[in-house]
């Protein structure tokens, strides 16, 4: 069974961090560029983050440019986000999602991690 399962989400005060897990499994992601999405409530969603399969070439949404790091281990099966200098304005539920390339159409999506910055 394909799936995707995000995890590492939660409550942090304003500049804190997180990492975020995007673990597959039913499929290995080396084959597959891989995005973050977020979606805030009432707000459409928006992607923050893809790491290309290919050449492992990263891209960033620029509100979150500088602040949030993409990576793969292939090892593990396993894409992270890591996101630093946290705003209030990165509250939303963060999802994955797979697609041929960063710029395709996304398959396989997780059913999402909320992450909440507040003090």
């Amino acid at each position: 069974q394909v799936q995707l399962v995000e995890s590492g989400g939660g409550l942090v005060q304003p500049g804190g961090s997180l990492r975020l897990s995007c673990a597959a499994s039913g499929f290995t992601l080396d084959y597959y560029a891989i995005g973050w999405f977020r979606q805030a409530p009432g707000k459409e969603r928006e992607g923050v983050s893809c790491i290309s399969s290919s050449d492992g070439s990263t891209y960033y949404a620029d509100s979150v440019k500088g602040r949030v790091t993409i990576s793969r281990d292939n090892a593990k099966n396993t894409v992270y986000l890591q996101m630093n200098s946290l705003k209030p304005e990165d509250t939303a539920v963060y999802y994955c999602a797979t697609a041929r390339s960063c710029w395709g159409k996304y398959d396989y999506w997780g059913q999402g991690t909320q992450v909440t910055v507040s003090s």
